[in-house]
């Protein structure tokens, strides 16, 4: 799990029950979910989130895909993102939420800290 933000607005890619999701937040009120259908097998994988902009200013949307292994698992589009920053009380964890949460099925502190391995976060910025 890596969440940034909180309820009022962020972004989480977690694994809830064995399923892998990216979970939008814009300022609370329009959220995007992009999910597997299938959870993941046991074992070690790469999960992936790719967003692809549309361009044109900010707070234009994009199309979002989700990849476990490098296979496309699941694909949305998010109509609107936030043009700033998203909270200036709120951080960006890796493994649990420490915050409010983004997304409200995870929570938040305890009941939000994945149990697996994270070895490895790469936010790459293009």
């Amino acid at each position: 799990m890596t969440t940034s933000r909180g309820r009022c607005g962020g972004w989480s890619l977690y694994v809830k029950d064995g399923v892998p999701a990216y979970d939008y937040n814009f300022l609370g009120p329009q959220r995007t979910s992009v999910a597997s259908s299938k959870p993941l097998a046991p074992g070690k994988h790469t999960i992936r989130y790719e967003f692809a902009y549309d361009g044109g200013g900010p707070a234009k949307g994009g199309a979002g895909t989700l990849l476990v292994d490098g296979e496309k698992v699941a694909e949305g589009r998010i109509a609107v993102t936030q043009p700033g920053i998203f909270s200036a009380d709120e951080t960006t964890e890796v493994g649990i939420d420490l915050g409010a949460p983004v997304v409200g099925a995870i929570g938040a502190a305890a009941k939000s800290r994945f149990p697996g391995r994270i070895p490895k976060v790469t936010i790459d910025v293009k």
